[in-house]
Order: C-alpha cells, then structure tokens, then sequence
C-alpha cells in the first residue's frame, strides 16, 4: 500500500521539523530525565501553539477535531526529535474524557490540555503512569471507574530514563463508572506507532553519518558490503511501516492499528540494534546523544500493547471501527 502526503500535511511535518531542530531537543530530554521540566514545558507550549494537541480534541472542546492522519505526521516528528513528556498519555486522556457521557470532566479540563497549560497520563490503578511528577491530570482506570487520582507517588527508574514512571495515588474524583477506552485505545497505539517511525528514522539517519565518517582499513566502514546490507534491512523495515501506519490512520480498525503498531515499534527496535552495533563502544555510552533514541526505541517497543498483544489483536481480525 502506497500513501502520499498532500501538500499541507508535509508542510506541517516540516514546520515540525524546523521547530524542534531549533529547539536543541538532546539537552531537554537530559533535563527531563533529572526531573528538570521548565525546558520541556516550554517546548511543549510551543508544540501545543503548533497545534499539535488540538487534533486530539474536537471543536466542541476547543480542538480542531479528531485526526488521526495529522496525528501520526506529528507524532513521527516528535519521535525524530526524541520530545521527552508524555505525549501519547496526553493523547490518550483527551480522547477519553470527551468520549465520557458527561461533559463536565471535558469541558473543565480539555481547553487547558488543548493549549498546552497543562499535560495528562493515563495508567491502570496499582500500576505506574508515564510522568505523572510532570502531568497536572492523572486519569487512573480503576475497578469502579476512571477517577481523577489527586496525586502521586515516588519516581520509578525506567529504561528509557527520560521516561519517568510513577504510581497513581489511590481515591480521587470519580469521572465515569464504565469509560469508553476503545477510542482511546486506538490513538494511544497508533502515535505510539508513529513516535517510534520516527525513532527509527532518526537512528539510521544518525548511524549513516556515522559510518561515513569512521574509518578502517583506510577506507569509511559505510563501504563495506556487510554494513551496507544491516542499513538497508533497517531502511525496508522502516519503509514498510511508514504505509500501514498512515492506512491505519485513515482506517482506524482495531486489526490495522495493532498492525501497524507492532510493525513499527518492531522496525525501530530493529534499527536501534542495528545503530548499536555499527557504532560500536560509543553507542553503549549514556553521554553520546544516540543514547536518548536507543532507549525509547526499547521502550515504545512494549508501550501500549506489547508485541505478542498487538498480533493476537491482528489475527483475531477486529475488522470494525473503535
């Protein structure tokens, strides 16, 4: 399957680009590891002025609707970048609380989620929530509900360090007793697929510099056969998710997220072993910037559905819209 992005959607993907070069994201994603969010709030401001959360939300809440497709362009650049916070949660929050049949929740926390104000996670009550330190909402999925939990606990150590996880705090104000997820869901795994798309292209982006510069023998390593052909695996992995994420954009069953969820977290988990590798000693070190994709690349691998989960989802079919 082919899919070809008009002239505005690029045009947003590329004002993306520029934004984030610009903004030196390697150092604010150290700073968010420590736990140092002024730097990523203000990146995440300007991504919010971008519009980038508005296609979340409908227009009743202040959004530019849902879409999927502008989506997922975004999201690919933010994985290009390695924006640290949490952006799928956000994401996810947003669609869940205005599928809720109160109104109330949405309308009293989307227009400050829409504008960047505020961020939002998402987790299982008695499990851990991405950045819930950094997140003004925390919706907690508990056995009665989705609550709003009032706090949270102490940060846990995750692999991928700018991804800070934290327990949800137990109570908190009762939303909806049977939330609709499957929206939610939905979104959740396709940026999820689309932040690793983007992951993996930066990593071979970055791991073909590279091996135009290193040298052996007296000759680039990038010349020889054996280099050249781990690049190009990496590159046909990477080229055959980019259309199953963008058709499952514009299809949004169950069966074509999870598929192109596990076949691009798997292509940018490929292509991190892959940059790893050529890289040699240098990649295994926590201060060279190749590091700060590496790590997400392992992390999104299991974030929102693991890769076992999502083709259980793929061969059981799951044909209709969420």
């Amino acid at each position: 399957m082919g899919f070809l992005l008009d002239a505005e959607q690029r045009a947003f993907a590329g004002s993306l680009d520029a934004m984030l070069t610009a903004a030196g994201t390697p150092s604010v994603v150290r700073d968010w590891s420590r736990g140092e969010h002024s730097g990523g709030r203000a990146l995440w401001s300007r991504l919010a002025g971008a519009g980038v959360f508005s296609l979340a939300v409908s227009e009743e809440y202040g959004g530019l609707g849902v879409r999927p497709v502008e989506l997922a362009v975004a999201f690919v650049e933010l994985g290009r970048h390695a924006v640290p916070g949490p952006l799928v949660e956000t994401v996810a929050a947003a669609t869940l609380l205005a599928s809720l049949d109160d109104p109330g929740p949405a309308k009293r926390l989307l227009p400050a989620l829409v504008a960047g104000e505020s961020m939002a996670t998402v987790g299982r009550a008695g499990s851990y929530a991405l950045d819930g330190d950094a997140a003004a909402v925390r919706l907690s999925l508990a056995s009665d509900g989705l609550r709003l939990a009032p706090g949270h606990g102490a940060v846990r150590p995750s692999l991928d360090p700018a991804r800070r996880l934290t327990p949800l705090a137990p109570g908190g104000e009762l939303l909806a007793a049977d939330p609709p997820v499957g929206q939610s869901l939905a979104l959740a795994r396709l940026t999820t697929a689309a932040q690793a798309l983007g992951v993996g292209q930066a990593l071979l982006a970055r791991t073909v510099a590279y091996v135009k510069q290193r040298t052996q023998f007296g000759a680039p390593i990038g010349s020889f056969q054996a280099v050249k052909h781990r690049l190009a695996d990496a590159k046909i992995a990477l080229e055959f998710a980019r259309p199953l994420l963008f058709g499952a954009a514009l299809t949004m069953t169950p069966a074509d997220v999870a598929a192109a969820k596990v076949t691009a977290c798997e292509a940018a988990y490929a292509t991190a072993r892959t940059a790893l590798q050529l890289h040699g000693a240098i990649g295994y070190t926590a201060e060279y910037d190749l590091s700060l994709w590496l790590t997400k690349a392992r992390a999104l691998r299991t974030a929102w559905g693991s890769p076992r989960e999502c083709r259980a989802v793929v061969v059981s079919g799951g044909g209709r819209r969420w």
